[in-house]
């Protein structure tokens, strides 16, 4: 029987405006809702007075005004980046240029032989580079990062120990599975940041797509046995004699529109390499990015 994840699709949060989720804690979300960023992009602003802001966002109109409109005479001290998607960077740099704050985030993002993927945002290179258990400190809060890649090689979680939350970024959201796309993308790498943040106690994560978890631990654990699960389709399709991509995904994914097939198919390709990598499946070779649908 394949894993039920008790996914949560009834968020529906209000554009432009700064709500207020807990003490220290806010969030505003951007008007770019979509198959892969669900209602749209949360950007959320932790602290009081002299705050920092996760997750600027897609370079759209509107949406770092209302940002600084909703904090009024409050100051931007960081900003804060979880991964260099296209949906969650690009607005660093306008925001960097009304406040004068600096950017901290992983690194650049990644490339592979075809240089960025498609939707990678080229452009955002931090200030500040932070790894795996770097605090970054303010007026009243301080939050840990997290190393989680999988998603994207330069993906940050950020832990606020104080609060017992996560910001998880793309790594967990509790409205769908993330796409895990080669060559940045990596499945054995997301497994890991998986079990990476399953060995934690945050009690609540709030994703950058999506409503708050508030029981994680169940949802962590279904997610790694979904990903398990499809270890085992891509295996059955093989015994098969199914041995493309292209065959593969109207087979695994026949309850998924084929709007999004496209992106499944690069899950499909990051989980073929991964059991290539770990010796349960032989082939001559492994695809490079242009061949995404073959094996």
């Amino acid at each position: 029987m394949a894993t039920v994840i008790p996914f949560d699709r009834t968020f529906d949060p209000p554009y432009g405006v700064v709500e207020r989720l807990g003490p220290g804690l806010r969030r505003i979300v951007a008007r770019n809702p979509g198959p892969f960023t669900f209602r749209g992009t949360a950007t959320f602003i932790v602290g009081e007075g002299d705050v920092a802001v996760i997750d600027p966002g897609p370079d759209l109109a509107g949406h770092i005004p209302a940002l600084l409109d909703g904090l009024g005479n409050e100051k931007v001290s960081h900003i804060l980046v979880t991964h260099t998607h296209l949906d969650h960077s690009p607005a660093a740099a306008e925001l960097k240029a009304r406040t004068g704050a600096p950017t901290y985030g992983y690194g650049p993002h990644g490339s592979g032989p075809g240089g960025i993927e498609t939707g990678g945002d080229p452009d955002f290179i931090p200030d500040v580079r932070i790894g795996h258990g770097d605090a970054i400190e303010g007026k009243d809060w301080r939050l840990e990062a997290l190393h989680t890649p999988g998603h994207t090689s330069n993906h940050l979680a950020f832990a606020w120990p104080e609060r017992s939350i996560l910001f998880p970024g793309d790594l967990v959201m509790g409205w769908s599975t993330s796409v895990i796309s080669p060559p940045d993308g990596h499945m054995g790498d997301y497994l890991e940041s998986l079990r990476k943040v399953l060995g934690r106690d945050e009690e609540t994560y709030w994703p950058t797509h999506g409503g708050p978890i508030r029981d994680p631990k169940p949802f962590v654990e279904a997610f790694i046995a979904h990903r398990r699960d499809r270890e085992e389709e891509i295996l059955a399709c093989l015994r098969d004699g199914i041995e493309t991509i292209s065959d593969m995904v109207p087979v695994i994914y026949a309850d998924v529109p084929p709007a999004v097939h496209g992106a499944a198919a690069r899950s499909l390709l990051a989980a073929l390499i991964y059991l290539v990598e770990t010796g349960q499946v032989q082939t001559d070779g492994l695809p490079d990015e242009e061949s995404a649908y073959f094996l």
